[in-house]
């Protein structure tokens, strides 16, 4: 049975926001505010963009850039990679976390 999506208050330059995210995917969803977050402040600070639209479009734009470098044809998907990766490591820690200690 899937897990129902919970609402998660979230601040992106100062802003809050409330989004809705499945138990399971909290922590992914933390860390892309973060980059997000930290994107939107470099692009605003570095390039003394006005307006946090403005920013937040070339923030956008950014992103999408380096995803869309980092999928070459016939190569491995880094994000697809990293996400998966994420996913064995918790699926890791859940199972290790029910084994009794050895010493």
């Amino acid at each position: 049975m899937p897990s129902e999506a919970k609402a998660l208050e979230v601040t992106i330059m100062g802003r809050g926001f409330r989004v809705a995210c499945p138990p399971d995917q909290e922590e992914a969803l933390l860390e892309a505010v973060a980059f997000l977050d930290g994107k939107m402040r470099e692009i605003r600070d570095g390039a003394k963009v006005m307006g946090t639209e403005r920013v937040a479009i070339m923030a956008a734009l950014n992103i999408a850039h380096e995803h869309l470098t980092t999928r070459v044809a016939g190569a491995v998907d880094v994000s697809e990679l990293r996400r998966r990766v994420g996913s064995l490591n918790a699926s890791l820690d859940e199972a290790l976390s029910e084994q009794e200690p050895l010493f």
